[in-house]
Formats: C-alpha cells, structure tokens, sequence
C-alpha cells in the first residue's frame, strides 16, 4: 500500500510540504538516529526525538488527562523553545513533538514553528482551534503536521472529552487541514468505550476519504487525578488493536504509527530504549509524558545534552524500566515508580497539591501493558519491518 499511499500524498499535499517532510522528517530524522546510536556507543544518552508540551491549559477536559489543564496557564515560550532547538540541533536531532494541553492555545506556536524551518514538528491537537486562518499559516510554513486526536463517536466523544458537540468542532478543524492541502494525521486513545467504532477498517476508510494520512494507536492508560481505570483494555483487547494495525499496514493507503512494539512485534519503551523523553509546560525534564516527577529543567544554565546525560533520574529510570519489563512500567510496577521518585527526592511536577503524584502511585494496582510474551505480533508489511529494524528497536536497552 506504500506506492498507493504516496500517489494520494502527491494528489492532495502541497508539493513543498512533502519536501519538508521528506527532508526534515525523513532523511534528517534518520540521520539523527544514526548518530544517537553513535552516542550509545560511547555511553552518551541524548535522545534523537524530544516531546516538549509547551502548554498546560486546554479548552477540554479529558477523562485520563494527566496535564492540570485547569490550573494557571504556564507555558515555554519562544525564547526558552529556541535554546532548547538550538541545543537539541546541535545533536542532529530536527524531529520535535508538540503537545499541550492545547498547543493552539499557545500565543507563539506558529513564531516558534516560523524561527525552525529546518526542523519538523508534529502538534498533538484537539484540532478545534485549527482555523482556516491557522491551516493557511500551516500552510505557508510548511514544516508543521497537525495530529488531531479523535477519541471516538459523537456521543462517545462529549463522554471523553467534557464538552459538548466535540467531534463536530474537531471535523472542522480536519476540514480546514484538508482544504489547505495539509499533510495531517488522526490520534486515537483507545478504551473499552471506542474500540468497537475507531478500531475498524470502516473508519480508517473514513478517514481516507476526509484527507487523513496517517492514524495513530494509543492504548489507553489510566494515570492522574482522574485515571478512569475502567475503560483501561484487557491484554486480549490490546493484543486485538496490535493485530489489526499490522493487518491495516498491509491494506490500507495509509500510514499507521505506533512506538510500541519493534520490527518483531516485541514490547518496547521508548523512554526505557532512550529514543524519547518529555518536556513539560515548567520546563521539567521528564522521563515521559505520564512520569510526571524531575530533577532536571531546561532551564539549566548548561546545555541540554548536558542536563540530560548527567541526570542520575533519568538514567535510573531508563535502566530500571529496561531491567523490569519491556512494556510500561508506569503501568506494571507503580511500586518501583515510586521507589525511584522517592530514591532521588524527585519533584511532583503536576503542580497540583503536595504529595498529590505520590498519592496517586500508591493507589495505583499493578496492570497489563503492551507486553504480552509469547504473543508477539510480527510487521508483515517489510517497509515497516524495515524502518522499525533500523530506526525504532530496542538500542541494546533489553540485552
């Protein structure tokens, strides 16, 4: 389906937007991996992809969400984003992921965006506030994807999401990417309330037709002050969307993304491989997005590979994760979460009232994730296989 995936790119995408995603994204994005491997080698650990949420608020409220999205606004902004890209540059790194809160609520997203042009960023969006305005700017900018997340029917988005007539809003977002001939992709947290309707080739087709080119999986998980744990999947439902992505790869003119599972269908962690860590709207440096304890912030005076190659915390989660389990040990091991917020005296970085992240780990049961052994799902599609082989596996972190 890659020759059909790239004829609908070359009819509906505006040409100069493929170029910047081809260099930007492509060649450089593999350039920037090659050199982390490089790094490992000499025991350095800088990770080729950052996920920076540049702001806390957002006009929704989410079941699950972990960001205290109705707290005082905080964000990064323009300056700080420019040190840390600059730093992260210097590394050969030009991939960044956008997330929020809402990311469009940011006064100078599309500055930041303007001031990179040789760099690719992915906004993780409601896409509610993607105007026909925005999507022209996107436009014009070129270097920017908007990942809008869907998280299910009408009834079961309002449900989700804490407003009303959400999807509606979301469609004319996705609409206005679509008429601006943006390159644009659709997310998915899928739960026990959406993974009959959005875990179907129906709706991928769905989304075809809307000017969708790529969706991405994620498996639900319930952390924060409102975890929901009842619309967690069971192991055989997560097992159920892994088979179907690989299957849909193989069919659809689409790309499916996932960063959780290696060319082998094995369990892996980006935090625990290295690959990735997280920024938060202060400045910390999390291990990831759903970590939300640090002893690091961007705003060191030293720069950010230093930060991050000599952070114990850091380290010592990325070792322990890798040790214990090759799924999420947010999710299996709350325990030993614990044990190492409490062995490096880690700041609760929610902001929320003291000891509130702690109260919540201890709460929290021990509960499947992505690693199920015995019952690996291989990539049947080689492209994919092979892009996962060289540029997304395990790093050595399992051996």
């Amino acid at each position: 389906m890659i020759p059909a995936l790239a004829m609908r790119m070359v009819r509906e995408t505006d040409p100069r937007l493929l170029w910047k995603l081809s260099y930007n994204f492509g060649y450089k994005g593999m350039r920037s991996v090659q050199r982390f491997k490089k790094r490992l080698k000499r025991g350095e650990h800088f990770p080729p992809f950052l996920y920076i949420s540049i702001i806390n608020s957002c006009n929704l409220r989410c079941q699950g969400c972990w960001v205290k999205v109705d707290g005082p606004r905080h964000m990064i902004d323009a300056a700080a984003m420019r040190r840390v890209i600059g730093d992260a540059k210097r590394e050969g790194n030009s991939y960044f992921g956008i997330l929020g809160g809402e990311p469009f609520m940011h006064p100078e997203l599309l500055q930041i965006l303007g001031e990179h042009p040789d760099c690719y960023f992915q906004i993780f969006t409601n896409g509610q506030l993607i105007t026909d305005e925005i999507a022209r700017e996107l436009r014009r900018l070129g270097n920017a994807t908007p990942l809008i997340s869907i998280e299910g029917t009408a009834q079961v988005s309002d449900e989700r999401r804490g407003q009303l007539r959400v999807l509606d809003r979301t469609l004319v977002g996705l609409e206005n990417c679509r008429r601006h001939r943006l390159i644009v992709g659709v997310a998915t947290s899928v739960c026990k309330t959406n993974i009959d309707d959005l875990v179907s080739e129906d709706w991928l087709r769905s989304l075809i037709a809307r000017g969708v080119h790529y969706a991405w999986y994620h498996t639900y998980r319930p952390v924060g002050e409102n975890a929901s744990p009842d619309l967690a999947l069971t192991p055989e439902q997560v097992l159920h969307v892994r088979r179907f992505v690989v299957r849909m790869r193989t069919k659809l003119p689409m790309a499916l993304v996932d960063a959780y599972w290696d060319d082998r269908g094995q369990a892996l962690c980006p935090m625990a491989t290295g690959i990735s860590h997280h920024i938060n709207p202060w400045g910390d440096i999390e291990p990831c997005p759903i970590i939300q304890f640090a002893t690091d912030s961007i705003h060191d005076s030293r720069d950010l590979f230093d930060v991050m190659q000599s952070s114990a915390f850091i380290r010592d989660f990325r070792e322990t994760a890798a040790q214990t389990t090759r799924g999420c040990i947010v999710l299996e091991r709350p325990d030993l979460v614990r044990a190492l917020v409490l062995k490096h005296n880690a700041p609760d970085t929610t902001r929320r009232a003291d000891g509130a992240g702690l109260t919540e780990l201890e709460a929290m049961r021990s509960r499947h994730s992505q690693h199920s052994p015995g019952n690996e799902v291989p990539e049947e599609h080689w492209a994919y296989r092979f892009a996962k082989k060289h540029w997304f596996f395990g790093f050595g972190a399992y051996s």
